[in-house]
């Protein structure tokens, strides 16, 4: 059981998932006591916006080997810049307990929405080096986006506050309300680290490290994050509202990929600038900046990953 060497920091959101992320920690914490010992388990509740970059990056000093995000993308976000604060040797592990509303790292590291099973899931699970994406000087575990998509992540949280709704339900809702009302073009000039520019009008782009955002969207169905690569999709303008809605609606499946104006690449490095500031997000929290300077960051973070998704990709 990988776990068991070292202590283990639960870092919880209480707020997730309109407050049941409170009785999901409890939960979580008496499962990991009953597995590792009260005496080898921490516990810290966010008690505001950046309050777990500020816990995970005291981690080390205070002895933690593995430390535990239980939340949404949100959650994630935060833990991963607390870790990446710290010296590589510093640094603990890292592992997800999904209690969010698009759960897209979770995702990614094959990882299932139930706490007792993801607790189940942690007592083989491996050890996996994964890929950090750093913005400005910000990182990232999953996603960075500009355009329609991320006018869509960040209406998501203003919405599922008024709603209530999570998921694909939200993003479906929220991307089609987008698409009907904001379907904005922006000029963009990315210079990949291998010297190639791209040049385009766009309605979107992504940086993924992982293949979905959204709660499920598989933007770059063979996005990994072990390859020390990120990759890019990009939807060249203008497209009709009816074209723009039937390519996002078919995204759920990543079945945009053979459509005419989507294109994809790769990088490890990529500096990016628009004609206007577009809607910005990363991990779905907003960026705000006039120009983007993007790098991966290989091998980066140890994670925990069940054993069954590193069957599945090999």
């Amino acid at each position: 059981m990988p776990m068991n060497d070292g202590n283990v920091l639960l870092i919880a959101n209480p707020a997730a998932q309109r407050g049941h992320g409170e009785e999901a920690a409890h939960i979580a914490h008496d499962l990991l006591v009953e597995w590792l010992g009260e005496e080898s388990v921490g516990f810290e509740y966010t008690e505001r916006p950046g309050h777990a970059a500020d816990i995970a990056a005291e981690a080390s000093r205070d002895r933690y080997a593995s430390v535990i995000a239980l939340g949404g993308d949100g959650l994630v976000h935060e833990v991963v810049n607390g870790l990446m604060s710290l010296p590589r040797d510093d640094r603990p592990r890292f592992g997800l307990i999904p209690v969010g509303s698009g759960n897209d790292y979770a995702r990614t590291l094959g990882m299932v929405e139930s706490v007792p099973d993801a607790i189940v899931q942690f007592l083989d699970a491996p050890e996996v080096v994964v890929d950090i994406g750093c913005c400005n000087g910000e990182y990232f575990a999953e996603t960075l986006s500009f355009g329609l998509d991320a006018a869509i992540a960040l209406d998501t949280v203003e919405r599922r506050k008024r709603t209530g709704e999570q998921g694909t339900v939200l993003y479906l809702k929220s991307g089609l309300d987008q698409l009907l009302h904001h379907l904005d073009t922006f000029k963009f000039e990315a210079t990949l680290d291998d010297g190639r520019v791209l040049i385009d009008s766009v309605h979107l782009l992504t940086v993924q490290l992982g293949p979905t955002y959204g709660g499920g969207f598989r933007i770059c169905p063979d996005a990994d994050p072990t390859d020390g690569l990120f990759d890019l999709c990009y939807a060249s303008a203008p497209m009709s509202v009816p074209e723009a809605t039937f390519k996002f609606l078919r995204a759920k499946d990543a079945h945009h990929v053979k459509y005419k104006g989507i294109h994809f690449d790769r990088a490890t490095a990529l500096k990016v600038s628009f004609d206007r500031r577009p809607p910005c997000q990363i991990d779905g929290e907003p960026h705000i900046a006039d120009s983007y300077d993007i790098s991966i960051v290989p091998q980066a973070l140890t994670v925990f990953a069940p054993a069954s998704w590193l069957e599945q990709r090999r």
